[in-house]
């Protein structure tokens, strides 16, 4: 069975096709992530931080007896650390590629909602104009006279930066 992810939004079938997106904030910004790409969503908690790790990376948590890396979506951006309030979460998704696939955490501002976004109302990524780096990008969807970012999460955490990422497996005693 093969899954298909978010970077492939338009290409998944006619325009008029919907394909659901969670959105969520990260500043003033709202992007989206594919559903498909989503395990689930928890509170805000603590990490336990291992040493050595690109900024990004604010630490690791412990979901059900799996070590799990939390990546800073705005500082993987090129921005501020984000600064938990009441509405920040941890979004577990799976990325990886060529079969080999991880869960990982990224921490958001809020959630705000899963989207159905026909085909038509979505474009291609941006050349400019955006803060986020184009390759990152998988279109431009229209939400309510909007633009959301849909991001390629598999590009945001390619399979090279996955492996800088990742636990070295020393950190079994996380949380």
């Amino acid at each position: 069975m093969q899954r298909t992810t978010a970077s492939e939004p338009a290409a998944l079938g006619s325009d008029s096709d919907e394909h659901p997106y969670l959105t969520f904030r990260l500043r003033e910004e709202t992007f989206a992530i594919g559903i498909l790409s989503i395990k689930e969503i928890i509170e805000y908690g603590s990490f336990t931080p291992v040493p050595m790790m690109p900024r990004c990376v604010r630490g690791v948590i412990n979901l059900r007896g799996r070590v799990v890396p939390v990546i800073d979506l705005s500082v993987r951006f090129g921005r501020e650390e984000t600064v938990p309030n009441r509405r920040t979460c941890v979004v577990i998704i799976e990325v990886g590629s060529e079969g080999e696939r991880q869960d990982l955490g990224v921490l958001v501002d809020a959630v705000n909602q899963v989207v159905e976004l026909p085909a038509k109302d979505i474009e291609p990524a941006p050349a400019f104009g955006s803060k986020v780096r184009a390759e990152f990008i998988a279109g431009m969807g229209k939400l309510n006279g909007d633009l959301v970012i849909i991001l390629d999460v598999d590009r945001v955490l390619a399979a090279d930066d996955l492996a800088a990422l990742m636990p070295t497996g020393n950190e079994h005693e996380a949380a």
